[in-house]
């Protein structure tokens, strides 16, 4: 029997949206992967690092699917569910999970890792990254493109300016790394298909991913939620376009 949208709209929102995993969705929509295999191409990296520190870690189930950890691995984030969830699935594992306000300063000596990471990072502080690298370290990142997904915030927030549109643009990632003085080894890009297949994907989405719509409650965007819910009955699924870009740069080592 279909479900009502009362029905879906009801339990998206109030499922828990803790952490960073997705599998709540899985046959509720899905998600295109980028071809480089950011988590596989994650652990090899730290397989040849001794001390590694991934920011704005989640719930730290990337990094707890990585494979094993070099001597040193910290990782930062700053949702405190996050903090106890990363906390409790990566501590088992070897590694530190340190409650961080995202911004500087990163609560880390100088030169303390070989290695820094992150996987969707919403804001990169370059120099602050480099003040904690190694020179001859590495800094290996997965990141939301410009524009990403915008299908579904448009359809929310109506058309955005140009400059938001932009925003993100792995060009402009590379220009901050080499401003830093960094050589950049690697800078992917690909652009990818996203459905969701009912309305409760799409809330319980836009209450994980909450920079995607300012603010989303489903009161604020019912009368919207209900004509969004119409057009995926009638065609099957709503389609968008995720963005994502590879960028991985050395620090020198004079």
């Amino acid at each position: 029997m279909e479900r009502s949208f009362e029905e879906l709209v009801a339990e998206a929102a109030e499922v828990s949206v803790a952490g960073w995993d997705f599998s709540w969705l899985d046959g509720r929509a899905t998600e295109q992967r980028p071809s480089w295999g950011y988590q596989r191409s994650l652990g090899e990296r730290l397989a040849r690092a001794s001390a590694a520190l991934d920011i704005q870690t989640g719930g730290g189930e990337v990094l707890a699917g990585a494979g094993a950890f070099p001597p040193v691995m910290a990782a930062t984030e700053s949702w405190p569910p996050n903090v106890a969830k990363a906390t409790g699935l990566l501590h088992p594992l070897g590694a530190v999970v340190v409650a961080d306000e995202d911004e500087p300063p990163l609560p880390f000596g100088d030169a303390a890792f070989d290695l820094v990471t992150s996987r969707h990072p919403v804001t990169v502080w370059w120099a602050e990254i480099d003040r904690v690298l190694r020179p001859g370290g590495t800094y290996f990142s997965q990141q939301v493109g410009p524009a990403s997904a915008f299908e579904l915030v448009e359809y929310f927030l109506g058309p955005q300016p140009a400059d938001v549109r932009r925003s993100r643009h792995p060009e402009d990632a590379r220009r901050a790394a080499e401003a830093v003085g960094w050589e950049v080894v690697d800078l992917r890009h690909e652009t990818l298909r996203t459905e969701f297949f009912d309305i409760g994907a799409v809330v319980y989405f836009l209450r994980k991913v909450v920079w995607m719509v300012p603010g989303f409650t489903v009161g604020q965007y019912l009368e919207q939620l209900r004509e969004l819910d119409r057009l995926i009955r009638r065609e099957g699924a709503f389609v968008a376009h995720t963005t994502r870009f590879l960028i991985e740069a050395r620090k020198p080592v004079g």
